[in-house]
Protein backbone atom coordinates (compact mmCIF):
# COMPACT_ATOMS: atom_id res chain seq x y z
CA UNK A 1 0.00 0.00 0.00
CA UNK A 2 0.88 3.36 -0.66
CA UNK A 3 1.67 4.51 3.15
CA UNK A 4 3.96 2.00 3.60
CA UNK A 5 6.11 3.17 0.30
CA UNK A 6 8.39 5.35 2.44
CA UNK A 7 9.08 2.87 4.93
CA UNK A 8 10.27 0.18 2.70
CA UNK A 9 12.00 2.98 0.28
CA UNK A 10 14.14 4.00 3.60
CA UNK A 11 14.64 0.03 4.56
CA UNK A 12 16.41 -0.02 1.14
CA UNK A 13 17.99 3.27 1.93
CA UNK A 14 19.33 2.00 5.27
CA UNK A 15 20.15 -1.53 3.91
CA UNK A 16 22.27 0.75 1.03
CA UNK A 17 24.06 2.67 3.76
CA UNK A 18 24.96 -0.19 5.54
CA UNK A 19 26.45 -1.91 3.06
CA UNK A 20 28.86 1.38 1.87
CA UNK A 21 29.52 1.66 5.70
CA UNK A 22 31.02 -1.93 5.89
CA UNK A 23 32.63 -1.81 2.37
CA UNK A 24 34.49 1.68 3.56
CA UNK A 25 34.95 -0.14 6.90
CA UNK A 26 36.79 -3.07 5.62
CA UNK A 27 39.30 -0.20 3.16
CA UNK A 28 39.80 1.39 6.37
CA UNK A 29 41.07 -2.05 8.22
CA UNK A 30 43.01 -2.71 4.90
CA UNK A 31 45.02 0.56 5.12
CA UNK A 32 45.49 0.36 8.74
CA UNK A 33 47.07 -3.05 8.17
CA UNK A 34 49.83 -1.89 6.13
CA UNK A 35 50.78 0.87 8.05
CA UNK A 36 51.18 -1.89 11.01
CA UNK A 37 48.25 -1.35 12.95
CA UNK A 38 48.20 -4.65 15.10
CA UNK A 39 44.07 -4.39 16.00
CA UNK A 40 43.33 -4.06 12.28
CA UNK A 41 45.89 -7.04 11.54
CA UNK A 42 43.65 -8.95 14.09
CA UNK A 43 40.44 -7.51 13.21
CA UNK A 44 40.79 -8.69 9.06
CA UNK A 45 42.12 -12.14 10.24
CA UNK A 46 38.78 -12.83 12.46
CA UNK A 47 36.76 -11.89 9.76
CA UNK A 48 38.46 -14.72 7.82
CA UNK A 49 38.01 -16.77 10.08
CA UNK A 50 34.94 -16.68 11.21
CA UNK A 51 33.65 -16.58 7.29
CA UNK A 52 32.28 -13.13 8.18
CA UNK A 53 30.01 -11.85 4.56
CA UNK A 54 32.23 -9.07 4.31
CA UNK A 55 35.43 -11.81 3.88
CA UNK A 56 34.74 -10.69 -0.48
CA UNK A 57 35.57 -7.74 -0.03
CA UNK A 58 38.54 -8.74 2.58
CA UNK A 59 39.90 -10.42 -0.34
CA UNK A 60 39.33 -7.75 -3.00
CA UNK A 61 40.94 -4.85 -0.77
CA UNK A 62 43.88 -7.15 -0.32
CA UNK A 63 45.03 -7.06 -3.89
CA UNK A 64 48.01 -5.92 -5.07
CA UNK A 65 49.37 -5.44 -1.58
CA UNK A 66 50.36 -9.21 -1.36
CA UNK A 67 52.81 -11.77 -2.46
CA UNK A 68 56.20 -10.27 -1.26
CA UNK A 69 56.42 -12.43 1.91
CA UNK A 70 58.33 -15.87 2.28
CA UNK A 71 56.06 -18.36 3.89
CA UNK A 72 57.62 -21.01 6.13
CA UNK A 73 56.03 -24.01 6.81
CA UNK A 74 57.00 -25.84 10.32
CA UNK A 75 55.67 -29.31 10.60
CA UNK A 76 56.55 -32.58 12.64
CA UNK A 77 55.30 -34.81 15.17
CA UNK A 78 53.64 -33.87 18.31
CA UNK A 79 56.86 -33.21 20.87
CA UNK A 80 59.79 -32.43 18.07
CA UNK A 81 59.56 -29.12 19.57
CA UNK A 82 57.44 -27.18 16.87
CA UNK A 83 56.53 -24.09 19.21
CA UNK A 84 60.07 -23.60 20.80
CA UNK A 85 61.61 -23.97 17.55
CA UNK A 86 59.45 -21.20 15.84
CA UNK A 87 59.90 -19.11 19.02
CA UNK A 88 63.52 -19.55 18.34
CA UNK A 89 63.62 -18.94 14.52
CA UNK A 90 61.71 -16.10 15.36
CA UNK A 91 64.18 -14.40 17.72
CA UNK A 92 67.20 -15.50 14.44
CA UNK A 93 64.78 -14.09 11.87
CA UNK A 94 64.59 -10.92 14.27
CA UNK A 95 68.27 -10.44 14.28
CA UNK A 96 68.56 -10.02 10.86
CA UNK A 97 65.77 -7.46 11.15
CA UNK A 98 63.05 -9.47 9.24
CA UNK A 99 59.79 -8.70 10.06
CA UNK A 100 57.75 -11.84 11.01
CA UNK A 101 53.91 -13.21 11.30
CA UNK A 102 53.17 -16.61 13.15
CA UNK A 103 50.23 -18.51 12.25
CA UNK A 104 50.42 -21.05 14.98
CA UNK A 105 47.34 -23.89 14.22
CA UNK A 106 46.18 -25.61 17.33
CA UNK A 107 44.16 -28.20 17.57
CA UNK A 108 40.18 -27.11 18.77
CA UNK A 109 38.53 -27.06 21.63
CA UNK A 110 35.57 -29.23 21.65
CA UNK A 111 33.14 -26.92 24.09
CA UNK A 112 33.84 -23.56 22.29
CA UNK A 113 35.88 -24.35 18.83
CA UNK A 114 38.74 -22.29 19.50
CA UNK A 115 42.22 -22.86 19.89
CA UNK A 116 43.25 -25.73 22.46
CA UNK A 117 46.69 -25.58 22.99
CA UNK A 118 47.12 -21.44 22.47
CA UNK A 119 50.86 -21.84 21.12
CA UNK A 120 51.49 -17.84 21.55
CA UNK A 121 51.78 -18.49 25.21
CA UNK A 122 54.69 -20.34 24.72
CA UNK A 123 56.35 -17.42 22.43
CA UNK A 124 55.42 -14.85 24.90
CA UNK A 125 59.08 -13.77 24.80
CA UNK A 126 58.25 -11.70 21.33
CA UNK A 127 54.89 -10.84 22.23
CA UNK A 128 55.93 -7.13 23.34
CA UNK A 129 58.19 -7.26 19.81
CA UNK A 130 56.37 -4.80 17.59
CA UNK A 131 57.98 -6.50 14.48
CA UNK A 132 56.83 -9.69 15.27
CA UNK A 133 52.61 -10.95 14.97
CA UNK A 134 51.56 -14.12 16.44
CA UNK A 135 48.16 -15.33 16.08
CA UNK A 136 47.03 -18.89 17.31
CA UNK A 137 44.11 -20.36 14.95
CA UNK A 138 41.61 -23.36 15.60
CA UNK A 139 41.82 -26.16 12.85
CA UNK A 140 38.08 -26.59 13.64
CA UNK A 141 38.29 -30.05 12.33
CA UNK A 142 40.30 -28.91 8.62
CA UNK A 143 42.15 -32.11 8.10
CA UNK A 144 45.71 -31.65 7.02
CA UNK A 145 47.46 -29.87 9.49
CA UNK A 146 46.08 -26.24 8.51
CA UNK A 147 43.03 -24.28 9.63
CA UNK A 148 40.76 -23.49 6.49
CA UNK A 149 40.97 -20.25 6.60
CA UNK A 150 45.16 -20.11 7.00
CA UNK A 151 45.54 -18.97 3.53
CA UNK A 152 43.33 -15.70 3.60
CA UNK A 153 45.45 -14.88 7.19
CA UNK A 154 49.06 -15.10 5.33
CA UNK A 155 47.65 -12.90 2.89
CA UNK A 156 46.58 -10.42 5.62
CA UNK A 157 49.87 -10.91 6.86
CA UNK A 158 51.85 -10.66 3.64
CA UNK A 159 49.65 -7.30 2.87
CA UNK A 160 50.80 -5.64 6.23
CA UNK A 161 54.26 -5.89 5.68
CA UNK A 162 55.70 -9.19 6.79
CA UNK A 163 59.17 -9.93 5.60
CA UNK A 164 58.37 -13.59 6.62
CA UNK A 165 54.84 -15.88 7.24
CA UNK A 166 55.98 -18.36 9.61
CA UNK A 167 53.07 -21.50 9.39
CA UNK A 168 53.07 -23.71 12.55
CA UNK A 169 50.48 -27.02 11.34
CA UNK A 170 48.71 -29.39 14.10
CA UNK A 171 51.07 -32.18 13.70
CA UNK A 172 49.45 -34.81 14.51
CA UNK A 173 50.32 -37.39 11.89
CA UNK A 174 52.15 -38.19 8.92
CA UNK A 175 49.32 -36.86 6.93
CA UNK A 176 49.51 -33.58 8.06
CA UNK A 177 51.33 -32.19 4.95
CA UNK A 178 48.87 -29.75 3.44
CA UNK A 179 51.23 -27.08 4.37
CA UNK A 180 53.68 -28.09 1.69
CA UNK A 181 50.74 -26.40 -1.16
CA UNK A 182 51.12 -23.48 1.27
CA UNK A 183 54.61 -22.77 1.74
CA UNK A 184 57.22 -21.58 0.23
CA UNK A 185 59.92 -23.57 1.94
CA UNK A 186 58.68 -26.21 4.39
CA UNK A 187 60.55 -26.90 7.55
CA UNK A 188 60.61 -30.63 9.05
CA UNK A 189 61.17 -30.99 12.69
CA UNK A 190 62.53 -34.67 14.25
CA UNK A 191 63.63 -35.27 17.32
CA UNK A 192 65.57 -38.35 18.93
CA UNK A 193 64.48 -40.02 21.70
CA UNK A 194 60.80 -40.72 19.78
CA UNK A 195 61.19 -44.67 18.95
CA UNK A 196 61.95 -45.02 15.31
CA UNK A 197 62.63 -41.13 14.01
CA UNK A 198 62.41 -42.45 10.15
CA UNK A 199 58.96 -43.30 11.42
CA UNK A 200 58.43 -39.61 12.49
CA UNK A 201 59.34 -38.74 8.89
CA UNK A 202 58.38 -41.79 6.65
CA UNK A 203 55.69 -41.38 3.85
CA UNK A 204 54.55 -37.96 3.06
CA UNK A 205 56.97 -36.10 5.11
CA UNK A 206 59.81 -37.05 3.44
CA UNK A 207 58.25 -35.92 0.21
CA UNK A 208 57.44 -32.39 1.05
CA UNK A 209 60.11 -31.18 3.21
CA UNK A 210 62.78 -28.25 1.92
CA UNK A 211 64.43 -28.40 5.06
CA UNK A 212 64.91 -31.19 7.67
CA UNK A 213 65.53 -29.93 11.50
CA UNK A 214 66.72 -32.84 14.03
CA UNK A 215 65.92 -30.61 17.17
CA UNK A 216 66.80 -31.73 20.61
CA UNK A 217 70.25 -32.45 19.24
CA UNK A 218 72.10 -32.33 22.78
CA UNK A 219 70.04 -35.52 23.12
CA UNK A 220 71.46 -39.19 23.00
CA UNK A 221 70.45 -40.58 19.35
CA UNK A 222 69.97 -37.47 17.28
CA UNK A 223 73.39 -38.13 15.42
CA UNK A 224 72.07 -41.55 14.66
CA UNK A 225 68.40 -39.77 13.60
CA UNK A 226 70.52 -37.62 10.98
CA UNK A 227 72.30 -40.55 9.34
CA UNK A 228 69.08 -42.69 8.88
CA UNK A 229 67.37 -39.32 7.77
CA UNK A 230 69.95 -38.88 5.31
CA UNK A 231 69.73 -42.05 3.94
CA UNK A 232 66.76 -42.31 3.46
CA UNK A 233 66.53 -38.94 1.00
CA UNK A 234 69.44 -40.31 -0.77
CA UNK A 235 66.78 -43.28 -1.76
CA UNK A 236 64.17 -40.12 -3.21
CA UNK A 237 64.05 -39.50 -6.96
CA UNK A 238 64.93 -36.14 -7.91
CA UNK A 239 65.21 -34.60 -10.96
CA UNK A 240 68.78 -33.33 -12.40
CA UNK A 241 70.00 -29.95 -10.77
CA UNK A 242 66.66 -30.54 -8.18
CA UNK A 243 67.01 -29.00 -4.67
CA UNK A 244 68.91 -31.69 -1.82
CA UNK A 245 67.12 -30.58 1.21
CA UNK A 246 69.73 -30.02 3.95
CA UNK A 247 69.69 -31.57 7.66
CA UNK A 248 70.26 -29.08 10.35
CA UNK A 249 70.72 -29.85 14.22
CA UNK A 250 69.17 -27.54 16.69
CA UNK A 251 68.43 -27.05 20.38
CA UNK A 252 65.62 -24.83 20.03
CA UNK A 253 65.80 -24.24 23.76
CA UNK A 254 69.11 -22.49 23.88
CA UNK A 255 68.82 -21.43 20.18
CA UNK A 256 72.07 -23.67 18.95
CA UNK A 257 72.01 -24.02 15.42
CA UNK A 258 69.58 -21.16 14.47
CA UNK A 259 71.98 -19.34 12.48
CA UNK A 260 72.04 -22.41 10.54
CA UNK A 261 68.86 -23.17 9.77
CA UNK A 262 68.01 -19.26 8.60
CA UNK A 263 71.08 -19.79 6.31
CA UNK A 264 69.41 -22.97 5.32
CA UNK A 265 66.25 -21.17 4.64
CA UNK A 266 67.50 -18.79 2.83
CA UNK A 267 69.86 -20.66 0.44
CA UNK A 268 66.77 -22.85 -0.62
CA UNK A 269 64.44 -19.10 -1.15
CA UNK A 270 67.86 -18.15 -3.67
CA UNK A 271 67.61 -21.12 -5.18
CA UNK A 272 63.69 -20.97 -5.63
CA UNK A 273 64.11 -17.42 -7.45
CA UNK A 274 66.97 -18.49 -9.49
CA UNK A 275 64.78 -21.82 -10.72
CA UNK A 276 61.97 -20.31 -10.82
CA UNK A 277 60.26 -23.06 -8.73
CA UNK A 278 58.83 -20.19 -6.48
CA UNK A 279 56.89 -18.97 -9.23
CA UNK A 280 55.48 -22.00 -9.52
CA UNK A 281 54.81 -22.92 -5.93
CA UNK A 282 52.54 -19.68 -5.84
CA UNK A 283 50.74 -20.70 -9.29
CA UNK A 284 49.62 -23.75 -7.96
CA UNK A 285 48.96 -22.47 -4.34
CA UNK A 286 46.52 -19.90 -6.31
CA UNK A 287 45.20 -22.13 -8.24
CA UNK A 288 44.19 -24.85 -5.33
CA UNK A 289 42.69 -21.57 -3.25
CA UNK A 290 40.81 -20.99 -6.71
CA UNK A 291 39.66 -24.56 -6.46
CA UNK A 292 38.81 -24.98 -2.87
CA UNK A 293 36.49 -21.67 -3.07
CA UNK A 294 34.83 -22.39 -5.94
CA UNK A 295 33.88 -26.22 -4.51
CA UNK A 296 32.91 -24.78 -1.18
CA UNK A 297 30.54 -22.99 -3.23
CA UNK A 298 29.16 -25.76 -5.28
CA UNK A 299 28.81 -27.38 -1.69
CA UNK A 300 26.58 -24.86 -0.55
CA UNK A 301 24.43 -24.87 -3.61
CA UNK A 302 24.48 -28.50 -3.27
CA UNK A 303 23.40 -28.11 0.50
CA UNK A 304 20.40 -25.66 -0.69
CA UNK A 305 19.34 -28.42 -3.23
CA UNK A 306 19.40 -31.17 -1.10
CA UNK A 307 15.76 -30.85 0.35
CA UNK A 308 14.17 -30.16 -2.90
CA UNK A 309 12.23 -32.75 -4.08
CA UNK A 310 13.83 -33.41 -7.53
CA UNK A 311 16.58 -34.39 -5.62
CA UNK A 312 14.42 -37.31 -4.08
CA UNK A 313 12.90 -37.87 -7.08
CA UNK A 314 16.32 -38.48 -8.97
CA UNK A 315 17.40 -40.53 -6.01
CA UNK A 316 13.77 -42.80 -6.73
CA UNK A 317 15.24 -43.22 -10.72
CA UNK A 318 18.64 -44.41 -9.20
CA UNK A 319 17.12 -46.75 -6.75
CA UNK A 320 14.17 -48.25 -9.27
CA UNK A 321 17.04 -48.68 -12.11
CA UNK A 322 15.49 -45.85 -14.64
CA UNK A 323 18.95 -44.12 -14.26
CA UNK A 324 22.33 -44.35 -13.46
CA UNK A 325 23.87 -42.29 -10.64
CA UNK A 326 26.57 -40.52 -12.93
CA UNK A 327 23.34 -39.38 -14.47
CA UNK A 328 21.14 -38.20 -11.95
CA UNK A 329 24.47 -36.35 -10.88
CA UNK A 330 25.03 -34.48 -14.13
CA UNK A 331 21.38 -33.35 -13.82
CA UNK A 332 22.14 -32.07 -10.50
CA UNK A 333 25.06 -30.27 -11.97
CA UNK A 334 23.00 -28.96 -14.60
CA UNK A 335 20.38 -27.18 -12.17
CA UNK A 336 23.13 -25.60 -9.86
Amino acid sequence: MWWRRPGRCADAFSARIQVTAARNDVAGLVERARTGDRRAVARLISLVEDASPMLRQVSSRLVGHAGRAHVLGITGAPGVGKSTSTAALVGALRQDEQTVGVLAVDPSSPFSGGALLGDRVRMQGHAGDPGVYIRSMASRGHLGGLAWATPQAVRVLDAAGCDVVVVETVGVGQSEVEVAALADTTVVLLAPGMGDGIQAAKAGLLEVGDVYVVNKADRDGATQVARDLRAMLALSERSEGGWIPPIVKTVAATGDGMPALVEAIETHRGWQQDTGEQQRRRLRRARDEIEAIALTALRERFGDLHGRADLDRLAAEVLGGRTDPYAAADAVLDTL
